[in-house]
């Protein structure tokens, strides 16, 4: 048994939850994290690109994850990303993070400015020394505007709290590269973009974290279920309807998160809508969250034994 065992599987990235007026709402991020306990995935991803981190300020981000902890701490694996636009802030979130039992943290580079790589790593680095927990590097280069390096994760292995990273750009070779980059040391690599998975999967990811792992996550169990069973064919199946379902669900005028929210909410599980600049759901878009849900419906009635 490996001590990374506890990272390995389906990890939904967690949505932010907002009352009527758009503030935190505990109650909701509460019911969700239950949810998603409940349904049975590995763990949650709580604080990133899902969460609407980047429109939240430090104390809206410790109070989600206050009451994911609340709610589920000690039964699932958490993850809290704590990156924030200042190395002060993302300090202070690492160790609020620790002080509530997380299992792990996450970080994004540092944003809008184009650092140099010592200064990046100067980042990461104060918020692993400001606690004892595990740390995954968020590699996202599509949005935060550097692409992790081989060298750089090297580097950033000689620091024994890194664990892994969570590879979130398009090439699935990125995967095994990590794998290779840490040669003998017990990494764990997380594939980042949904529409590939399973192929993510096959090239070396010990397990995924995603956005829309949320909307649909007994799918992405099945999947992975179909995979480890040796069942590729089955799998990739899978892996179609589920991209069908993502082309579907950002094919309207309405943020992805926002169509994702509507579908949760008429499943029982109302997150409020998304942060202004993110667009909510309009009555132009209805008809994509009607199709998109009912095509999630049919797939597990389909996949979902």
């Amino acid at each position: 048994m490996s001590k990374f065992d506890k990272y390995k599987g389906i990890i939904p990235a967690f949505y932010a939850c907002y009352d009527d007026e758009g503030n935190i709402s505990p109650e909701r991020t509460q019911a969700l994290a239950k949810h998603y306990l409940e349904v049975g995935v590995k763990g949650l991803y709580v604080g990133g690109s899902s969460g609407e981190c980047i429109y939240q300020n430090v104390e809206e981000r410790k109070q989600v994850l206050e009451n994911v902890m609340k709610a589920v701490g000690g039964k699932m694996t958490i993850i809290a990303h704590v990156a924030a636009t200042s190395t002060r802030d993302s300090v202070d979130l690492a160790k609020h993070a620790e002080s509530l039992g997380v299992d792990a943290l996450a970080a994004i580079p540092p944003i809008y400015f184009r650092l140099p790589e010592h200064s990046i790593k100067d980042y990461w680095n104060a918020m692993i020394d400001a606690t004892e927990l595990d740390f995954i590097i968020y590699n996202i280069p599509q949005l935060s505007g550097y692409a992790l390096t081989p060298s750089m994760f090297k580097s950033m292995l000689e620091n024994p709290k890194v664990i892994g990273v969570k590879n979130s750009s398009m090439p699935v070779q990125d995967l095994i590269t990590w794998k290779l980059t840490a040669g003998d040391r017990e990494v764990v690599v997380f594939n980042g973009p949904d529409e590939q998975f399973i192929g993510g999967r096959v090239m070396g990811a010990d397990g995924g974290i995603g956005g829309t792992y949320g909307v649909m996550p007994e799918l992405f169990l099945a999947a992975n279920a179909a995979l480890e069973a040796g069942d590729l064919a089955l799998a990739f199946t899978i892996q179609g309807r589920i991209d069908e379902i993502i082309f579907t669900l950002v094919s309207g005028k309405a943020n992805l998160y926002a169509v994702q929210k509507e579908i949760l909410k008429r499943e029982g599980l109302n997150c409020g809508s998304v942060r202004p600049p993110l667009t909510g759901v309009g009555p132009e878009d209805l008809a994509v969250v009607d199709k998109a849900h009912a095509m999630i419906q049919a797939a597990r009635a389909e996949f979902v034994k």
